[in-house]
């Protein structure tokens, strides 16, 4: 019997994926970081500057320049 591939894949261990992803708070930064890796920047009009609040447990972005709301998910395969 040969060796199980799926099994021996390289990437992240399951220790390494928890301490990496493990909580809400973490997983929600790393997304944040891939999709802004610069900081914000408005979807509309690109302008950087904006404010966040929560919504319903959401956080959102405001751009402060058009008023645009978006969340990290908005445009991704995550939001539906």
């Amino acid at each position: 019997m040969g060796i199980n591939r799926v099994q021996f894949q390289k990437g992240l261990s399951m220790a390494q994926f928890m301490e990496r992803y493990g909580t809400e708070e973490k997983c929600h930064a790393a997304v944040v970081a891939l999709r802004w890796p610069n900081g914000f920047v408005c979807p509309e009009c690109k302008d950087r500057r904006h404010y966040t609040f929560e919504r319903k447990g959401l956080r959102y972005w405001q751009c402060a320049s058009c008023r645009e709301q978006t969340t990290v998910m908005c445009g991704t395969v995550f939001e539906s």
